[in-house]
């Protein structure tokens, strides 16, 4: 069985046909070959009956918030995602004419004053206004109240893929139209990196650990496994972690359009974010912000919340190959999916479903299906893999934790949600994608993938929580 996975991987390497630093494609397979017969595995601790493990270690989620291109709350993701639809559209605030790309997934009709006091939403970047209302979503999902006996031990960690862009470049035309003297004295404040994070805090008056990562699309499934481990080490009680991102800006927009990583599928903009199709040619950028409420089982237990998921795994590892193209022999795609396994104590036959960071780029979701084969084996063609990105758009720093929802939810409803826009099969992305219609599933476990530009991999393993 494992010889032919690993005849399977050998041969989508070769018609893969990538240049990298390996020279040759022989000295790719000799490298591949090492890694999957040569490595030494990540073993787990003995695994115990997740029922048996110390309450006070096991971290849940008890509430979600969203601000994504669907629009404002859970509902409109959800029904969104299970219908098929697509959230991306032509960018209409600002003129895109001399753009090769003209289309996103954008957020209509946010109203940032129905969670914000306007002078303080004024004072705010897009992102941190996103971040706040997320946030206050996923405080009263949880039904969690913040008073003086508990503001001090909870915690807030917002991750974001790069800085306030919109902002930067109002701040720039500023200083070349009138001078350095007339920069809005709020734009560094608004547009630091920890903003969002600082902005969520004081908006809701917490007091407790605080702090932000900025590791591109990676960023906020980091900011998850890291806030749950500061949990678990005593430093909160409860943490509110995941990701923001309002990049969508002349300035982005442009600097991946000359990086051709955009798709530039214009006309059609709902068909333009393909994951694992063979007519895909680049991601869609998007933008929007996730929350989740994280806290010990027993914590929750004590306040007698409603507990949406268990956060059960989370393994990183960083390709260290190249600042924007991933490994592709996977290698260290497929280390942070074991070390996840290895954390959650789960074995990879177990999962039941994986929602895929594909993004809809040519070496990306050949990587990742590579990483996924070498990981489960002939098991990967039985699991049901899809990229909620072909609907979403790519939501970079936020889009690990509004694909880590997109599993909570789908392991709540047992409905998986599809990869839409799979027209034309591609020979090298050849697993259960899920194509266009959501489907039925009993799924217990789930894996959600999130990579970055830099290499940077994070994996979240999520078991839906029978009450």
């Amino acid at each position: 069985m494992r010889s032919k996975a690993l005849r399977r991987q050998l041969l989508s390497l070769a018609q893969a046909g990538v240049a990298g630093s390996r020279e040759t494609i022989d000295e790719q397979i000799d490298h591949l070959l090492a890694e999957m017969l040569d490595e030494t595995p990540i073993t787990a601790p003995a695994l115990l009956p997740i029922d048996e493990v110390d309450p006070n270690q096991r971290i849940v989620v008890t509430g979600i918030g969203l601000v994504t291109p669907f629009g404002v709350g859970i509902e409109p993701f959800w029904s969104g995602l299970i219908e098929g639809r697509s959230a991306v559209s032509r960018i209409v605030r600002f003129d895109t004419s001399e753009f090769a790309c003209q289309i996103a997934g954008q957020v209509e009709d946010f109203e940032p004053r129905e969670f914000i006091e306007a002078k303080d939403a004024r004072r705010m970047s897009r992102s941190s206004q996103f971040a706040v209302a997320a946030a206050r979503m996923a405080i009263d999902h949880a039904d969690l109240e913040i008073h003086a006996g508990n503001c001090d031990d909870i915690g807030v960690y917002v991750a974001c893929g790069s800085t306030s862009l919109p902002e930067t470049e109002q701040a720039v035309e500023t200083l070349l139209n009138k001078g350095p003297m007339r920069i809005s004295p709020l734009y560094i404040p608004s547009a630091l990196p920890n903003m969002p994070s600082c902005q969520v805090a004081i908006q809701l008056g917490l007091y407790g650990y605080n702090s932000t990562i900025a590791t591109a699309c990676a960023a906020s499934a980091q900011a998850i496994g890291e806030a749950a481990a500061i949990i678990r080490r005593g430093d909160a009680e409860v943490m509110l972690a995941g990701g923001t991102d309002a990049s969508i800006s002349r300035l982005a927009l442009g600097s991946f359009s000359v990086m051709r990583a955009l798709s530039t599928r214009n006309d059609e903009p709902e068909r333009a974010s393909r994951p694992f199709d063979a007519q895909r040619d680049g991601f869609v950028a998007s933008e929007g912000a996730g929350v989740l409420v994280l806290e010990r089982l027993s914590h929750a237990h004590q306040r007698d919340a409603r507990v949406y998921a268990e956060l059960l795994g989370y393994g990183g590892s960083c390709d260290a190959y190249h600042v924007t193209a991933p490994d592709p022999t996977g290698r260290s795609a497929a280390r942070a999916m074991r070390r996840a396994l290895a954390n959650a104590r789960v074995d990879p036959q177990q999962v039941d479903y994986i929602n895929a960071h594909a993004t809809s780029t040519v070496a990306g979701d050949i990587a990742e299906t590579i990483a996924i084969k070498q990981v489960f084996d002939e098991y990967a063609y039985s699991i049901p893999v899809s990229s909620t990105k072909s609907m979403t758009g790519h939501l970079t720093g936020s889009a690990g934790v509004v694909e880590a929802a997109a599993v909570i939810l789908a392991l709540n409803h047992s409905i998986l949600p599809p990869t839409i826009n799979q027209e034309f099969p591609d020979p090298q992305c050849d697993l259960d994608y899920i194509p266009n219609m959501a489907r039925q599933s009993d799924a217990q476990i789930a894996m959600s993938n999130s990579f970055g530009f830099g290499g940077v991999n994070a994996v979240l393993i999520f078991k839906r929580h029978d009450q």
